[in-house]
Parts: C-alpha cells; structure tokens; sequence
C-alpha cells in the first residue's frame, strides 16, 4: 500500500462508480443445489473449506422442490428454515427454493421460512413462472412476509426461467423488485416444448446449439445484464468428467455472457469455479487502470494510448469483483486498496 493511499484514503469504486446507481449483484459464479438434510449439511461444510479471503466461492441452495418427500412439504420447509438459522451456516451464504406458484404448498413454504430464518436467508428462488404475474405475485408475498416478520432488509429473489411463457416474459421479469438473477431452466424449458425439442438439447453439444435453445439464453442473459441482475446458466448432467462440466461452463460464460452457473454435484462446483472466473492477465490489466484512476481521482485517464473514463472504470472493478470473488490472485497493491478493510469503511467487498 503506498504512503499516498494510506495518508489521503482515496476514492473506493464501490462508492464512486455507482452515485445514483444500483450496483451490480456480487455473486459467487457457482449456485449448488442440495436437497436433502445430509446433503445440505455436506454442502455446507464443503461451503466453509472453499474460500477466497473469508468469503466462500459457491452459494448453496436448499430445495424445497425436488427436495421435498411427497406429502412432507411443510416439514421439509422447516428442516430448510432451521438449517439457514443453524451455525453451520457460518457465511449467511444458503438460499432456498421454494415450489412454484401453482403448487398448494408454496405459500406455507415461503411462510415457514421467512418466519424461521429471514433474517439469515441469502435469497429465495422461484421456479416455473409462466408469465412476469408469476413471479410478482410470489415476490409480493414475500415483502408482505418480510414486513409481518420485522425483517429490515430485503430479501433478494431468484427467479427460474423454465417455461416458453417466462422467456417472452424475461424483461419483466429481470425488472421486478428485489429480484438479483433470473436462472435458466434447461430441461424443464426442453420439456414443456412438448416433444418439439429432442432430448439431445438437454445436454453437450445440443444445448449450445438447438436454435430455440440458444433464443433462450440469449433472451434470458441479455434480459438479465440489461436490468443489471446477473444471468445464471442451467445445470450439466455430466459430472464424473469434470473436462465437460469445465467446457460447458466456459462457453455459458464466453458465448451467452452467463455468469453464474449451477451445480448438482460437488464434482462440478471447482470446475465451474475455474471455468468462470476471469484470467490472471484480464485481473492484473483491470487492477492497473484501476488504480491509475484513482490515484486521478477517478477522472479520465489513457493507459498505452488508449483512454479510460468512468463507463471502462465499472466494467473493470465488476470483472475485478468476479476476479476477487472466484480465487484469483490478486497483486499485493489491488489486494491493498480495493480488498483490505480500513478503520473508515468495513470490507469494501
């Protein structure tokens, strides 16, 4: 850390680069799914080993969905509701999916959590909308809970796009209130095209390449990145080869611009971790402009003859943020100013 920096405490792009503005959603790049009590209770421990400066590198979701016994929807709720009020939630990292709106439980779900572990619950996903009136009624239910419980914050929604309905719908639906990511839905969004999809399209190379797959996740991450909420890539069945796991995440994030990806294995977690996070080079380039621009007081500024102003500023510190927050290291001096809690401002990430 130079003497300037300790003396003077510029400017941190956490506080400068957004007046006015909503920041960006700063998420880990991988989302595991767990459904049962072990199982949840595995990922949590795995949770706590894979870390990057104190801060885990995957988020875990309980699923009240496929995870829930028939006929024990409500007791599945609790267990998921007493596991995010648990100490073995050490980062406040664990969120939960409820059934979709159709279904007769939801409500009780979405009630017996919020009531039990609002305060603690990383955020609340939403599967199967057919339509924006979807989702908003569930995201209405929840700030209504919200508030019955006296929980100060909001609670971030998730929203699952798995239905033709909800593709057409995916700009609404990224815009609603709370909502943080809208998650694509491959094999539900296959099925419910009613044989017109083959089932190659569910899995490598088909996914990448059936046409109204590829509509799908370009209208899904362009919705997404355009009402500033990140866009997260279905799962992959594969999970003993993690070379396919790793591919197929690399061209989630390269091709369609996801990124965050699900897991349904531990297997895959590390490889999707890797295959989502920036290079070193692209860190190291993004540290440098980012610190000239500070120490310019965040004006504008040219770097081997190309210019920089605020617009390039974000796009660095959010690919710096993805870079912090997926292992990569970072050079002492970027670690130093933009990573490193001072006694005037907490953790600035």
């Amino acid at each position: 850390m130079s003497a300037g920096f300790q003396m003077n405490c510029p400017a941190h792009p956490a506080d400068i680069l957004y007046a006015g503005g909503r920041p960006f959603p700063a998420l880990a790049a991988c989302e595991h799914y767990a459904g049962s009590e072990k199982l949840i209770r595995k990922a949590l421990d795995l949770q706590a080993s894979l870390q990057s400066d104190g801060m885990p590198l995957f988020d875990v979701t309980a699923d009240c969905e496929d995870g829930a016994p028939a006929g024990r929807e409500r007791e599945h709720a609790a267990l998921v509701a007493e596991l995010i009020a648990s100490t073995d939630n050490r980062h406040n990292r664990l969120g939960a999916r409820i059934h979709d709106v159709r279904h007769p439980c939801w409500q009780d779900e979405l009630e017996t959590i919020v009531a039990g572990a609002g305060q603690r619950l990383a955020y609340l996903v939403l599967p199967k909308p057919e339509c924006a009136a979807d989702a908003e009624r569930q995201i209405a239910a929840l700030e209504a809970a919200r508030i019955r419980h006296d929980i100060a914050r909001p609670i971030p929604v998730h929203v699952l796009i798995e239905t033709p309905g909800a593709v057409h719908d995916a700009w609404r639906i990224a815009a609603l209130p709370h909502v943080e990511s809208i998650d694509f839905g491959l094999m539900d969004y296959v099925s419910a095209h009613h044989g017109a999809i083959p089932a190659t399209a569910m899995r490598s190379p088909g996914q990448f390449s059936h046409p109204l797959i590829v509509r799908a996740k370009g209208e899904i991450a362009a919705a997404a990145l355009g009402n500033g909420v990140v866009p997260v890539h279905n799962v992959t069945t594969e999970f003993r080869d993690t070379s396919v796991v790793a591919a197929d995440a690399r061209r989630a994030r390269e091709e369609f611009g996801f990124l965050r990806m699900w897991s349904i294995h531990p297997n895959q977690i590390e490889p999707i971790v890797a295959a989502m996070r920036p290079s070193f080079d692209e860190t190291a380039a993004a540290g440098a402009i980012l610190i000239a621009a500070q120490d310019a007081a965040w004006g504008p500024i040219q770097i081997d003859g190309v210019l920089h102003d605020r617009a390039s500023y974000r796009y660095y510190w959010e690919l710096l943020q993805r870079a912090h927050a997926t292992g990569v290291a970072l050079p002492p001096d970027v670690r130093a100013r933009f990573f490193t809690a001072t006694p005037d401002r907490g953790d600035p990430a």
